[in-house]
């Protein structure tokens, strides 16, 4: 006797007509950490590099340790771009006072103040070109993207012009990131890749 084959369940989420919105992302069950929320689209994440996480740490804790009183540095969060985007930059700058409770799960993104996305193989035309706009268009004052560089992290920096609403390029940094925006900093690079790759004084 033959036993007819039976379909297997979707074990992803079907959206609904219209997309997912920004609240969904708090009530599905089950989703990948870093799920985001672009276009009313659900994007997984692939698993971490070495280079991404030591990019994302670098960053969290250099600026942290630089920031002012009235600022916090916070990796991985969600922003609330509008309805039907909800991405989550790599690093977030935001002032001190949108931190209301440990259970937040968002902050809105006219609070964001600096936007850092590591790239990554999949996430190449997101950070490129998807999200800067949507940052742009959401009012996000400065964003950086790090790209790494057969090893070493490069940093693309762009602040938003006030009278177009778009990013303008500031500069291209290598060995050391020197900027003014969301406040002054002075970051040595090199100290993103391992030991043993690092340039070694002459």
């Amino acid at each position: 006797m033959s036993v007819e084959p039976t379909a297997r369940k979707a074990d992803w989420p079907v959206p609904p007509v219209g997309g997912w919105i920004a609240d969904d992302l708090d009530r599905l069950p089950n989703l990948p950490p870093h799920t985001e929320l672009i276009d009313g689209s659900l994007v997984f994440v692939s698993p971490q590099t070495l280079f991404h996480s030591r990019a994302v740490s670098f960053f969290e804790w250099q600026l942290q340790s630089l920031a002012p009183d009235a600022f916090e540095v916070v990796r991985e969060f969600t922003i609330d771009v509008d309805r039907q985007n909800r991405p989550e930059p790599d690093v977030i700058v935001v002032p001190e006072h949108v931190i209301q409770d440990p259970g937040q799960t968002r902050f809105p993104a006219e609070t964001v103040r600096l936007a850092i996305e590591v790239v990554s193989e999949e996430s190449v035309s997101r950070d490129r070109e998807t999200k800067p706009l949507k940052y742009a268009r959401a009012g996000i004052p400065a964003y950086w993207r790090v790209e790494n560089d057969n090893g070493r992290a490069v940093v693309y920096v762009f602040e938003l012009e006030p009278n177009t609403g778009r990013y303008t390029p500031t500069g291209i940094f290598r060995d050391r990131l020197k900027a003014d925006v969301p406040f002054p900093v002075d970051l040595d690079l090199t100290a993103i890749t391992a030991k043993r790759s690092r340039p070694r004084p002459e």
